[in-house]
Parts: structure tokens; sequence; C-alpha cells
């Protein structure tokens, strides 16, 4: 059972959260004493959390679009804004005629390929990453729905794709390298780099994933790409510059933004 705390205990419990910074301590206290199973854990747990690791990777788990996703400590954390992503590609896998084929590139913890096979039935799902730990949680929150590779984007992927992705998705790392110092402590400090950095203008790993996605989308497939809002329009252009008719989409309610590309004619 979960640790049992009186009102008042309760309360400090959220002010040394408030303290520490964190905007939505209430929520935040409530899942803590939820998870800790004594008065001990529940003080380690509080003293990681106003030290600055990330909720999710103290918990282990993140929400996102329904599921709770398996996050170990030092994972990307998956943010509610790719919940954006995630729609657009369930949508895009539900118009497929037959079996639909979905590729996660950049997959981090799974959370977008999870939220796929959650969604789409009678998909054949893959997904990718560089960071092996990340993999091993994708492989958690995937499951038997589908496989998982680890290596650089389209490095390991089964050569018998090619020419077959109905749907590949990247959430690829868009942070320009200069803003990383900007960014919250708990991401900087404990997220992994590779999750982060998109190089110069925050777009270098967005152009080697389009530059290649014509050689994996089947005739009439769809590469999604989340960037940043700022981003929009220079990762759209990237997409025409290597032959897709790219349309952007914004979400105010998620301040989310993701392109979508496909090739005409094919």
């Amino acid at each position: 059972m979960p640790v049992q705390l009186s009102s008042h205990a309760q309360v400090l419990v959220t002010d040394r959260l408030r303290a520490a910074g964190c905007v939505f301590a209430e929520d935040e206290a409530q899942l803590l004493v939820a998870a800790a199973l004594t008065p001990a854990a529940l003080e380690d747990m509080l003293g990681r959390r106003v030290a600055g690791l990330p909720l999710e990777q103290i918990l282990g788990w993140a929400e996102f679009c329904g599921l709770r996703i398996a996050v170990e400590p030092g994972v990307f954390v998956p943010r509610r804004r790719t919940e954006f992503l995630a729609s657009k590609a369930i949508d895009l896998a539900h118009r497929v005629v037959g079996p639909p084929v979905a590729v996660d590139l950049c997959c981090g913890s799974g959370a977008v390929a999870a939220a796929l096979a959650d969604a789409v039935s009678r998909l054949e799902l893959y997904a990718a990453d560089i960071d092996r730990a990340a993999v091993r949680c994708a492989r958690r929150n995937i499951g038997t729905a589908g496989k998982v590779f680890d290596g650089d984007l389209y490095a390991e992927l089964p050569v018998e794709l090619r020419c077959r992705v109905d749907v590949l998705v990247a959430n690829a790392p868009y942070v320009p390298t200069g803003a990383i110092g900007m960014m919250p402590p708990e991401a900087r400090l404990h997220e992994p780099q590779v999750a982060l950095d998109g190089g110069a203008d925050g777009l270098d790993i967005q152009r080697r994933v389009i530059a290649a996605a014509h050689e994996w989308l089947a005739p009439g497939g769809h590469l999604l790409v989340e960037t940043g809002p700022s981003q929009l329009n220079g990762t759209a252009a990237i997409f025409e510059r290597h032959g897709f008719a790219a349309q952007a989409h914004f979400s105010t309610e998620l301040d989310a933004a993701v392109v979508i590309g496909t090739i005409p004619g094919k």
C-alpha cells in the first residue's frame, strides 16, 4: 500500500516541491505519495525531485496518450506535445488500405510507437534509437507489438522494409546546440545530450532523416517530423528541397509543431 500521510504532512511535501520550483507541486506531491510504499521511500523520492531529477524518471513512468510509458533514469522523457505527432501518425495509419507498416525513428522510450500499437490494429511496427538505455525502455513499452533496433536512424532497420513504410515518424533532436544551456536543468542535466542536440540550427538530424526517407517510404507513404514552432518553416523547406510535398501543422493547445511530407507521384 502507498504510504499514509496526514493532511498536514501532505501539505509539507507540497511546500517542499513548490520551494524547489516545481510548478505543479500539488500534482507531483500526490504522485510521489501514491508511489511510495514507506516514509523512507517517499523521502528518497522527494529528495531526488528537489535535487532536480525529472519526476518521470523518479516514478519510473510517464503518461503519454493515456498510456504509462516506462522511463529509466537518464532516458529522454516523452513530452506531452509529442502526443500531437502521435495523433497525426495514428490518423494516417488508419487510412492505409491493408495492414499498415510504421517506423518510429529516434524513438526514445518508444512512446509514439506504443501509442501507434495501442490505437492501430494489424500494425507492422518497427522502431530505432541510437541510445541503448532508450532502446531498453522502448522494448519494454512496445513488447511483442513491434521490433526495436539499436542503431543510428535507418542503419539497423531490416532492408526488407525499403519502399514498404506507410507511416515514418521521427521525433529527432531539434534543440540548437547553443540553446541547450538554457533548457531546464532536469532536461539538460538528466537527459542524454544525443536526445536533445540538433546541431547549430537544430535541424541537422532532421536533414538526415528527410534526405534518406524516400528509400523507405511506400507509394503514398508519409514522413512525419516533430519540430519546434519557430522552426516549422525551416523544417518544411528541408522537406521541399528533397522533393516532398510538405504540410505544416501547429497545435495551439500543446504548442506543438509537426511537418508531414509525401513524395508526389510515388
